[in-house]
């Protein structure tokens, strides 16, 4: 599997693009961004600055899977309705400190607010990762965190911007799993009568 079809809403946000970098594929969970080239390619496919003709290092490609998990997380708790875990947020905070802009998350008792911080200087892969991270923090700071949604399809570990009121799956690939599905149990269940 080299790529999963985007999700709606990944075209307005880069977070949730990388997100979606973790896919489950015949029951088993897949990494989108594993192999040599595919966080570069990741990257300049959605015109990210990062230093361009270095190779990524295994230390930054974990930073890369550790903001990840941090959006993923913000993102889950905007559609719980929960706090976020303090390590999320930390994680999250720091890698937006490193850009040019630097938006800071809070979690008040009545759910995100956006803050802002002083700005300092990146280097290297950081103003990459602080660009997904401001973009992660606008996403469940604003009025897009409302319209956040899991794909209801069994095993699809994938989140989306629901853009319609009817809206239930990540995609068509899911949602026509989940109705076959439903035609196969509906046709046993008939049978078995």
């Amino acid at each position: 599997m080299a790529t999963a079809s985007p999700a709606p809403g990944e075209e307005h946000s880069i977070g949730l693009a990388l997100v979606n970098t973790e896919v489950v594929h015949r029951g088993e969970p897949f990494d989108l961004l594993i192999g040599a080239e595919a966080i570069p390619d990741w990257l300049e496919a959605r015109g990210l600055d990062w230093p361009r003709g270095s190779e990524i290092t295994r230390a930054e490609a974990e930073r890369l899977r550790g903001l990840r998990a941090a959006i993923r997380a913000a993102f889950v708790a905007r559609i719980e309705g929960r706090p976020l875990d303090p390590g999320s947020l930390e994680a999250l905070n720091a890698a937006s400190a490193a850009g040019p802009r630097t938006p800071q998350l809070s979690w008040a008792s009545d759910g995100p607010e956006l803050d802002w911080a002083t700005p300092r200087e990146g280097t290297g892969l950081d103003v990459a990762l602080a660009t997904i991270a401001a973009d992660a923090i606008d996403v469940v700071s604003s009025p897009l965190g409302g319209l956040l949604r899991a794909c209801e399809a069994h095993g699809c570990v994938r989140l989306f911007l629901q853009d319609h009121g009817r809206r239930r799956w990540c995609s068509r690939t899911c949602g026509d799993r989940v109705r076959v599905a439903r035609h196969y149990e509906k046709t046993r269940r008939e049978r078995e009568d």
